[in-house]
């Protein structure tokens, strides 16, 4: 079963930890203090990103609502007529 797969099998750190050596735990907390600065770094950028799409569409938003309430006062077109 875990030939086909691409993944390598969970290690279970209770069962297996007689089979590995210090500096191989050592190494995995390092890996995994690693991984979570990435996280966190990614979570803080996901966040700007949705802070300045938001912001950006809001923009849009208020341009568009300006446009179309300036557009509905303008009394010129009918004038002409």
């Amino acid at each position: 079963m875990a030939g086909d797969r691409k993944q390598m099998p969970k290690l279970d750190l209770e069962r297996d930890s007689p089979k590995l050596s210090q500096s191989q735990l050592d190494y995995m907390k390092i890996i995994e203090n690693q991984n979570l600065e990435r996280v966190r770094k990614l979570v803080a950028t996901r966040r700007n990103n949705i802070m300045v799409g938001s912001l950006l569409g809001l923009g849009v938003l208020g341009i568009y609502s300006y446009s179309i309430y300036s557009v509905k006062q303008e009394k010129f077109l009918d004038e002409l007529e």
